[in-house]
């Protein structure tokens, strides 16, 4: 019912490029420049008291991501920052690691300075592996045109359903019996919104770019 021929990504319509070498330049570019976007919205978070998994503006960069850039490239960004995070605070950390902070019954909200470490040593490490088939799915959706029109809504659940299996796996290891109470059901409502955000960028970004072939 959704299937169409693979079109261009939204990014190689923004960014068209025709000479194989550019074109190489262009996405390695993108691939390390879209990793940092995601670092940079990792550093947006909330701890909450009953959970050590933190809401953070990562799955919304994710999805974004994936969107934006199609498949390889989306899932090469998130496997870039999977390998710098290895060595570099590019995740989202711990309570201890935020530069300004505010907090409320328990909340903790803030802009963090960033945590590394080896993903399988983490309890959320799982969702960091997860973002990896994630952004490639909503990327392959969006090289079918999902990302054009209001289908974008399923390309993006798709892709938000993928991360946290691994995320869920990864987290009942360390809490067992605690994966959904810790790691699902404290984000249903704030990952319904980061999917409605995200359905919204990728129509309108398409519009912008169409009227701007227009003129």
């Amino acid at each position: 019912m959704f299937y169409q021929t693979p079109t261009a990504a939204l990014i190689d319509s923004i960014i068209p490029v025709n000479d194989l070498s550019r074109r190489i330049a262009r996405d390695v570019a993108l691939i390390v420049g879209f990793s940092l976007f995601i670092s940079f919205m990792a550093r947006f978070v909330i701890h909450l008291p009953f959970t050590p998994v933190p809401i953070t503006g990562q799955t919304l960069a994710v999805l974004l991501t994936g969107a934006a850039l199609g498949s390889w490239r989306g899932a090469s960004v998130l496997a870039l920052y999977l390998v710098e995070g290895s060595f570099m605070p590019v995740f989202a950390g711990s309570p201890d690691n935020l530069l300004f902070q505010a907090s409320a019954a328990g909340y903790i909200f803030g802009f963090s300075t960033g945590g590394s470490g080896l993903v399988w040593n983490m309890a959320s490490g799982g969702y960091i592996i997860g973002f990896i088939p994630a952004a490639f799915v909503v990327g392959f959706l969006s090289e079918h045109g999902l990302d054009r029109r209001v289908w974008i809504f399923l390309a993006m659940l798709a892709g938000n359903i993928i991360l946290y299996i691994p995320g869920l796996i990864q987290l009942g290891l360390f809490f067992p019996g605690k994966a959904l109470e810790f790691g699902l059901y404290p984000f249903i409502l704030g990952d319904l919104v980061k999917l409605y955000i995200a359905s919204l960028a990728l129509p309108t970004a398409w519009a912008l770019v169409n009227w701007r072939r227009s003129l």
